[in-house]
């Protein structure tokens, strides 16, 4: 398993290749679990599932800014998740068995996951979460956007993403209609640097135009 070779200094090597940014990587996870929480509120709980939860990053965020939510998390690696906080396992299921994952989500979470997965199992991949979603769950996908040139560089220069093979907006949007998930939000994300933090309240405003540096995408099950 590729990433088991960098569990141990995920967030270091993370935080190197993005360090150009002014930023580090629990900036980026912090951001996702704001927006989620703006979508969902602060108050939401429902069941959730960290889907490609590596070492807990984005989970410690989703767990702060929905503290009321049960969190599950997958990931593959197994030594990954041996560095998960016990404070998250302990309120959850940490498993890299998806026979162990139960049905019935709320919200499951895929954050910079599916460039990892090769584009012939992606409808798969994408289906079979779909079927582990509650009526009016929802499929929140992450993905870095390839028209953004400062992503390319990173993940040309990140040495877990050697086998990226990015997607645009309209890919994945084929993904969810394919799992018969209707699209809710379709949002480009993290437009501005450090350098230009002050900057950073007028993004949401920004999220039709397909310069960020990553995407996202909300598709609700509804049969």
């Amino acid at each position: 398993m590729q990433f088991d070779q960098f569990a141990e200094h995920y967030k270091q090597v993370l935080d190197e290749t993005v360090a150009f940014s002014g930023d580090d990587s629990a900036y980026f996870a912090e951001y996702k679990a704001r927006y989620l929480a703006r979508r969902f509120t602060r108050a939401f709980s429902g069941r959730v599932l960290d889907f490609g939860c590596g070492v807990g990053l984005l989970s410690e965020s989703l767990k702060q800014h929905m503290p009321a939510i049960q969190l599950d998390g997958f990931d593959p690696s197994q030594d990954s998740l041996s560095h998960i906080s016990p404070t998250l396992t302990a309120q959850g299921r940490f498993t890299c068995d998806p026979d162990q994952l139960g049905p019935n989500y709320d919200l499951i979470v895929m954050a910079n996951v599916m460039h990892h997965i090769p584009p012939k199992q992606r409808q798969a991949t994408i289906s079979q979460l779909a079927e582990r979603l509650n009526r009016k769950g929802t499929l929140a996908v992450f993905e870095h956007n390839p028209a953004n040139p400062a992503t390319r560089w990173v993940v040309e220069h990140c040495p877990f993403d050697h086998d990226a093979i990015l997607l645009r907006l309209r890919e994945m949007l084929t993904y969810l209609a394919g799992a018969q998930l209707h699209t809710v939000a379709r949002d480009y994300i993290v437009f501005m640097p450090r350098s230009l933090a002050w900057l950073r309240r007028v993004e949401p405003a920004l999220a039709w135009l397909p310069l960020g540096a990553q995407y996202v995408v909300l598709g609700e099950k509804h049969a």
